[in-house]
């Protein structure tokens, strides 16, 4: 059976050191800003960037978008969460 949004997320906060969650839930900006660490995106920012920068960092990392500029900017989807834990080493079932 296919992993759900849900598991996949979870997957991704725990390699990215983050607690699981109980309830489905959008990533916060300090998740956010913990799988861009994870990518090596955005550390040249002097401060932290918004969440929809950050969003937009990820797809471009893990190849979703072309650039950071093409990159969507709304929540993630199934198959955007699927390329950022492949990104990230985070395991999920298939």
């Amino acid at each position: 059976m296919s992993p759900t949004v849900h598991e996949i997320r979870n997957a991704i906060r725990a390699t990215t050191g983050r607690f699981e969650r109980e309830v489905d839930a959008s990533f916060t900006k300090e998740e956010l800003q913990a799988i861009c660490e994870a990518l090596g995106v955005g550390a040249d920012d002097a401060e932290r960037p918004s969440t929809t920068r950050m969003r937009r960092q990820i797809r471009a990392a893990v190849g979703v978008a072309e650039s950071v500029e093409t990159a969507d900017d709304s929540t993630f989807r199934k198959a955007d969460l699927r390329a950022t834990a492949d990104a990230v080493g985070a395991p999920f079932d298939s």
